[in-house]
């Protein structure tokens, strides 16, 4: 049967009011997404080690971040950053598209339990930040150091990287993160395997000597003058041992006095390598302690910032002492 004109519309007209649209008239659904442009107040967001997607998603709504979790699910699940987001305590506003909220959640400044191993830090150092952004610090660290040493110490065998942890942490599980990241990050240097008679352990004890004493560009070079000394039995005499070892980390100049103390991180008064590591050295630390350069120095000097020369010739090495200190007092070093 042919339908006529007034038939067609009356059709079309049911048909639209079956599917709750009016003719002529166009009805929006409830945005499931927060305006742009007008944030609320900030609220901290707690995320804890192990959470993902929907747990993080709930969070974020119930505190009013965003106004729908499963906007906010839809859009990590196509934004490959939402498998960036760390523990923490998020400082985050309120009513933000989901967009905006994953990036304040991405804002390292914007959580307070954001942590960062620098390179040629130690074991110490790492405590007492940790201590800082309010990890549970009540039980002492009982993880067991990945290379063995006969002090079960840690030191050096801490990774430099950054890091998030939620408040109230346990401290061994901050340590134990930080020491399984180091483990799968030395498996690229090679450190298992050492260097000619010398153990992991010992290489990176002089990789972590190489992080203090030397620029990046003159790493291998200052592993050659310590692989050197060693060969004949001469005193390393590095001023980074005595300061590790008398808590003077830090300073340009060493007394006369410093380089008497007793202490078997003493490298003027000790011949041979410190019983540890003194810092938590860099892969490229490791790297040049792996394979030094070619050279038969000696002695080594940074006259000036990013100045250091390198020489077998004691008289050489005097000349440019005098051309440090000159320069020390001139505050080139400041």
């Amino acid at each position: 049967m042919k339908l006529k004109r007034r038939d067609i519309l009356v059709v079309a007209g049911t048909i639209a009011l079956a599917a709750g649209i009016i003719p002529g008239i166009v009805l929006n659904s409830p945005s499931k997404d927060f305006p742009q442009g007008s944030p609320g107040p900030e609220v901290t967001v707690v995320i804890r080690s192990g959470e993902y997607g929907s747990s993080i998603a709930s969070k974020l709504s119930s505190q009013g971040v965003i106004k729908n979790s499963s906007t906010f699910l839809s859009l990590i699940a196509k934004d490959s950053r939402g498998m960036a987001i760390t523990p923490g305590a998020h400082r985050l506003q309120t009513h933000l598209p989901a967009l905006q909220a994953l990036n304040q959640l991405l804002d390292k400044n914007r959580n307070s339990g954001s942590f960062e191993v620098k390179e040629a830090s130690t074991y110490q150092d790492v405590i007492k930040g940790l201590k800082a952004i309010g990890v549970d610090s009540t039980k002492k660290v009982s993880v067991i150091p990945y290379l063995p040493n006969p002090y079960g110490s840690l030191e050096g065998q801490l990774f430099p990287a950054i890091y998030s942890f939620a408040p109230k942490t346990p401290i061994n599980d901050a340590i134990s993160t930080m020491a399984e990241k180091f483990q799968t990050e030395v498996a690229s240097t090679n450190l298992l395997q050492g260097y000619l008679k010398y153990s992991a352990y010992e290489v990176l004890t002089i990789a972590s000597m190489v992080q203090i004493e030397g620029d990046p560009t003159d790493y291998s070079k200052v592993a050659r003058v310590i692989y050197n000394r060693l060969k004949i039995g001469m005193p390393l005499q590095l001023n980074s041992t005595v300061q590790y070892a008398a808590n003077l980390r830090g300073r340009i100049a060493l007394s006369r006095n410093a380089t008497k103390i007793q202490s078997p991180y003493n490298t003027y008064l000790h011949v041979g390598l410190p019983p540890t590591p003194i810092s938590n050295p860099s892969t490229l630390a490791i790297a040049a302690s792996l394979k030094p350069a070619d050279g038969n120095w000696l002695y080594f000097i940074t006259v000036a910032p990013h100045d250091t020369r390198f020489t077998n010739e004691f008289a050489t090495f005097q000349s440019w002492t005098t051309l440090y200190n000159k320069n020390l007092a001139a505050g080139r070093f400041r």
